[in-house]
């Protein structure tokens, strides 16, 4: 075989020194591509399981809620109803004559004290699963919880003042069972503005009350 036949199908050392350095900067370039699309994907999945993360988080706060509304309000309609049988304790005990309660009839005065008792005993448990009375009288009228049934004038107490209440109302949590419903002063004078004062604890059931 002649020298040129050799060097016809071997190349030349520059050739192949470039060669080389081709493959080299393709296989580089292809590391980088292969770690920008890893990094891509890894901040993807990164987004995601924040997104997971959040929406977890906000499916356990509603299901907290959920519970703790079950809990506290479950008992509502069934306190509403029971409210309507403390009210006709309370006219059976207000409809017995004075003259009766003072007669002195043993029978008689253990009925008024079973009756009473009675009053009390469900009214004591409808607070223990968070029933409250609301009586507000001499607190400024708020139509959250009051009724307002008729006005009153009176200028010794501020305007919107409940002086008088014509049945006591009834709240669960913080949601009105029953509002209670009240007679309000008119034309008193109006609420004098408080002097400002250095803040403190938040009163958060006085800010409701206001």
């Amino acid at each position: 075989m002649s020298d040129q036949a050799k060097d016809e199908r071997a190349p030349s050392e520059a050739e192949a020194a470039e060669a080389n350095a081709e493959r080299t900067e393709g296989g580089i370039d292809g590391d980088y591509e292969a770690l920008v699309r890893l990094l891509k994907e890894n901040e993807e999945l990164k987004d995601r399981a924040l997104r997971v993360a959040a929406e977890m988080e906000n499916l356990r706060r509603r299901t907290a809620r959920d519970v703790h509304d079950a809990r506290t309000y479950a008992v509502a309609n069934f306190a509403r109803d029971m409210l309507s049988v403390s009210d006709n304790l309370r006219r059976a005990l207000d409809a017995i004559p004075a003259e009766a309660k003072a007669s002195g009839d043993a029978g008689f005065k253990a009925l008024i004290e079973g009756v009473d008792l009675t009053e009390r005993a469900m009214l004591s448990a409808l607070e223990r699963h968070g029933v409250k009375k609301l009586t507000p009288e001499g607190e400024k009228f708020d139509p959250n919880f009051h009724q307002a049934m008729f006005e009153i004038p009176n200028p010794e107490v501020p305007a919107g003042t409940v002086i008088q209440v014509v049945q006591p109302g009834y709240s669960i949590g913080e949601r009105v069972l029953r509002p209670a419903m009240v007679g309000v002063a008119k034309g008193g004078p109006k609420i004098a503005a408080e002097a400002p004062v250095e803040p403190g604890p938040v009163n958060e059931q006085a800010e409701k009350d206001a």
